[in-house]
């Protein structure tokens, strides 16, 4: 089985991130899961490619520090997350994080909430590139 934090190059199957979860336990109830996917269209502009790169260490760091809390805080059983570091394509998958609880609530919560830090916290940038040129993105919506 994988690690349960990791940024890789290839894209991930989220068949294969849900088949390990439940491995975790026969006490999951509810399975929560966010897959972030390349937009061709972004502030009005149209977007052919994104590039992802990070501080590999730091980020990784940063996500096994936010999967950990996430277990504690929301009563988890298990949690994953998955970021791709490379050039990906309009509709292609970025970013995975997949959540295990007994109850669905804090699946929910859980999973938002380790989206949302995710991408406030962890040192990964990202480049669009667009008929203007490229140019780096710093908002998180």
């Amino acid at each position: 089985m994988r690690e349960p934090v990791r940024l890789q190059a290839e894209d991930f199957s989220l068949d294969a991130e849900i088949t390990a979860l439940k491995q975790a336990s026969t006490r999951i109830g509810g399975i929560a899961t966010f897959v972030g996917c390349a937009r061709d269209f972004s502030e009005g502009r149209e977007v052919s490619c994104l590039r992802f790169d990070a501080y590999d260490a730091m980020a990784l760091a940063e996500m096994r520090q936010l999967r950990e809390q996430a277990i504690h805080r929301f009563d988890l059983i298990e949690a994953r997350l998955v970021h791709r570091i490379a050039t990906v394509m309009p509709g292609d998958n970025i970013v995975l994080v997949a959540v295990a609880a007994e109850h669905r609530a804090a699946a929910f919560e859980a999973c938002r909430w380790l989206i949302d830090e995710l991408k406030r916290q962890v040192p990964i940038w990202k480049k669009e590139t667009t008929p203007q040129g490229d140019a780096w993105v710093s908002a998180h919506p």
